[in-house]
């Protein structure tokens, strides 16, 4: 639509997701095709399993397709800052490699983007809530209550940090401090850079293939000090008006 380049790119991190490769690569070539021009950017998250030859057959096959990897792994916080700065295009989509996030709703978190006045678009993020969650009760349970303590905290009102679907400009994201586990925190540190944050209900579907990576008790965990973290970043933050 530019003729310059894409306009968008879809930015997934992955590790040991072989069986979700292809399907979820070719969902978002349907969801987006003759919509607009794109990109797509798999961060391999040092997976050991057969993620990385897939990943290569799939460029062959795929023109759209560009493939990262890292050696070890890093984490999915860094594989998304990983994608968000190799892909060429200024305005991100983001997807969890799962194939639980469905890519038919980008379009819908496109438009909802483009309906914000212009001034705002640069600051805008676009977050996806899985309103309807096809997860396990405990998994259900502890979101929610992940969800509300972080809102009471930190003022976020984002029913559903924790979607990967995403979208936000290349250049917003590329400005917010960066540390593991950060993709858990994207709304605040919008909302502390002086951007708006939108919520949008979005599809989520039962995993279908391969085994989840987390633990609700290590979810726990880690997120303990890193929302502390978050909480004295945004005390500390200034905003000012230039003029």
């Amino acid at each position: 639509m530019s003729g310059a380049g894409p306009d968008l790119a879809v930015v997934v991190p992955v590790k040991n997701e072989a069986d979700n490769i292809l399907p979820l690569i070719v969902e978002i070539e349907a969801a987006l095709t003759g919509k607009l021009e794109f990109e797509i950017v798999y961060v391999d998250d040092g997976s050991d399993d057969a993620t990385a030859a897939l990943l290569d057959e799939a460029r062959r096959d795929h023109p759209r397709l560009t493939v990262v990897r890292h050696r070890a792994s890093c984490g999915q916080s860094q594989a998304i800052a990983t994608g968000v700065r190799v892909a060429t295009a200024p305005l991100i989509a983001t997807l969890d490699g799962d194939g639980q996030n469905d890519p038919a709703d980008i379009p819908a978190l496109l438009e909802r983007w483009r309906q914000a006045d212009a001034a705002l678009r640069p600051g805008l993020m676009i977050a996806g809530w899985r309103a309807q969650r096809r997860d396990t009760a405990s998994r259900r349970i502890a979101s929610r209550l992940a969800n509300a303590i972080r809102a009471s905290l930190l003022g976020d009102d984002t029913p559903d940090t924790g979607c990967g679907t995403k979208l936000f400009p290349r250049a917003l994201f590329l400005d917010l401090p960066r540390f593991d586990h950060m993709h858990r925190f994207l709304p605040a540190l919008v909302l502390r850079a002086g951007g708006a944050v939108v919520s949008v209900k979005v599809n989520h579907r039962p995993r279908q293939r391969g085994a989840s990576k987390y633990g609700n008790l290590r979810r726990a965990l880690v997120g303990i000090p890193d929302l502390l973290g978050v909480m004295w970043l945004m005390r500390r933050s200034r905003n000012p008006v230039v003029e």
